[in-house]
């Protein structure tokens, strides 16, 4: 099977393991990840963030390690891609409202590609309309009133846990990327075996 090309979506203060790990943990098996941010160049970095829970009524924020953007954003071609991945955090809030993030979002869902989405992530597929209608979806907790407005069926699955439907991977958030990125490993065909 030929190696894919996955392209990520990040802005500012996107969460750092769900940049890191799967970039990484996708390009370990021989894929492509390019990680692109709305009007940076390739070579520019981005600041992430880190956000866990310690016991408040909601997640606690840190500054995560400086990203390195990979392909220059006004370069991008979505006819390249195999897929499209968006990653979670903060960064989803204000890259949703660019139209062409927007764009880019509508040709993977009209093209039927796949695509993956984790914790905040699908605040950038809610921004199109259609995406998630009729889908299962996983994400945090507290996007459940956005996916249901949005058409799809909110999935409380485990923190451990990624859901299926179609093409489309979900998850909770980075505990989950474990089984996310097994389960995103598949939709994109890749069989990994142990000798």
């Amino acid at each position: 099977m030929p190696a894919k090309s996955i392209l990520m979506l990040c802005g500012e203060f996107t969460e750092e393991y769900e940049i890191f790990v799967f970039q990484q943990g996708m390009e370990a098996v021989g894929h492509t990840v390019h990680v692109v941010c709305p009007d940076k160049k390739k070579g520019e970095m981005i600041q992430t963030s880190l956000h866990d829970f310690e016991g408040h009524q909601t997640y606690i924020e840190r500054f995560g390690h400086l990203a390195e953007i990979n392909k220059t954003f006004s370069e991008i071609n979505p006819d390249d891609y195999d897929a499209v991945y968006c990653a979670g955090g903060r960064g989803p809030e204000y890259i949703r409202t660019d139209k062409r993030i927007q764009a880019l979002v509508r040709h993977f869902h009209e093209a039927q590609k796949p695509i993956f989405t984790i914790c905040h992530g699908v605040q950038i597929l809610i921004a199109v309309d259609g995406v998630v209608r009729g889908k299962r979806v996983a994400a945090l907790g507290a996007c459940e009133p956005e996916v249901t407005l949005a058409g799809g069926t909110y999935v409380d699955v485990l923190p451990h846990e990624a859901i299926v439907d179609g093409t489309m991977v979900s998850a909770k958030g980075w505990t989950g990327l474990a089984a996310f990125m097994r389960e995103c490993l598949k939709v994109l065909g890749t069989e990994i075996v142990h000798r």
